[in-house]
């Protein structure tokens, strides 16, 4: 019997022509500093920096030298290059990203989450005054202001700028996991605040922050996240598009919590910004 394709599905379909077959250009400049060295055969600890190569590091100085790979930004950024554009919208500069804004009323339900995401220069230093816009899925998979039922809403959206620390913290919901993809959570940095909401960039870089296993199947346990389990037992990092060439390894955040007292999730990356 031949199943009718579900909105999960065709939501999946929607991301795969997005990232399929984009050609060189895309791929290099998707490719990062450590995949390039590999690529090159490299060996031990050497990292590109500025155009210069640093040699002997120590762990520390290469780990957070490392720029975190550039990911696509899917096909629902509503950062104006595929339809919606709400990074210039009054309201979009918020730490709690549960609820819609502006003309919009609904409020996104699940597992909380505070997420954060602490942005270094290639220097090691903490980029300060940056802006990262955040997005992500509901429980359910959907994406505000493109999935059917969820149009309306422009909810799990937000940009903050980074502190003296480089930064940034949001309140959230646990996404859920949709056919095809790794629980994930979107991300764009800009050079400042006035960047990320003028609508007239640029971009420093684009990226996605992974979600672990073992957290979101317990997640997924709960009330609301059903369609998950399913779509969670089918796919594993290394078969994800996105993260499945490194297996998160720069990307992959440390989270703690419980399904009652709800989860904190911490990334630090490192961008040329």
């Amino acid at each position: 019997m031949i199943e009718e394709p579900t909105e999960a599905t065709i939501d999946n379909d929607a991301y795969v022509r997005e990232v399929h077959d984009k050609g060189l250009q895309f791929d290099l400049r998707t490719m990062s500093r450590r995949r390039m060295l590999t690529a090159l055969g490299g060996a031990g600890v050497l990292t590109a920096v500025g155009g210069r190569l640093l040699l002997d590091q120590s762990p520390a100085e290469a780990a957070c030298a490392a720029e975190v790979e550039s990911e696509t930004a899917g096909p629902y950024p509503a950062d104006g290059s595929n339809g919606p554009q709400i990074r210039t919208v009054s309201g979009v500069v918020r730490s709690d990203i549960r609820s819609s804004f502006g003309t919009a009323s609904g409020v996104a339900g699940g597992i909380p989450l505070t997420f954060s995401l602490t942005v270094l220069k290639l220097s090691c230093a903490p980029l300060v005054g940056a802006a990262v816009y955040a997005w992500h899925c509901d429980r359910e998979g959907r994406y505000s202001m493109y999935s059917s039922g969820v149009t309306n809403q422009n909810y799990l959206r937000g940009i903050q700028a980074t502190d003296a620390t480089g930064k940034v913290s949001f309140t959230s919901i646990y996404p859920g996991c949709y056919s095809g993809r790794w629980p994930h959570i979107h991300f764009e940095v800009y050079s400042s605040l006035t960047a990320a909401t003028s609508g007239s960039g640029p971009i420093v870089k684009t990226s996605q922050i992974a979600l672990p296993r073992d957290v979101s199947a317990a997640v997924y346990q709960t009330t609301g996240y059903s369609a998950s389990v399913t779509n969670l037992s089918r796919i594993t990092l290394a078969s994800d598009m996105v993260f499945g060439d490194d297996l998160a390894a720069r990307e992959m955040a440390t989270v703690s919590g419980s399904t009652t007292a709800g989860y904190t999730a911490a990334l630090t990356i490192t961008v040329n910004g």
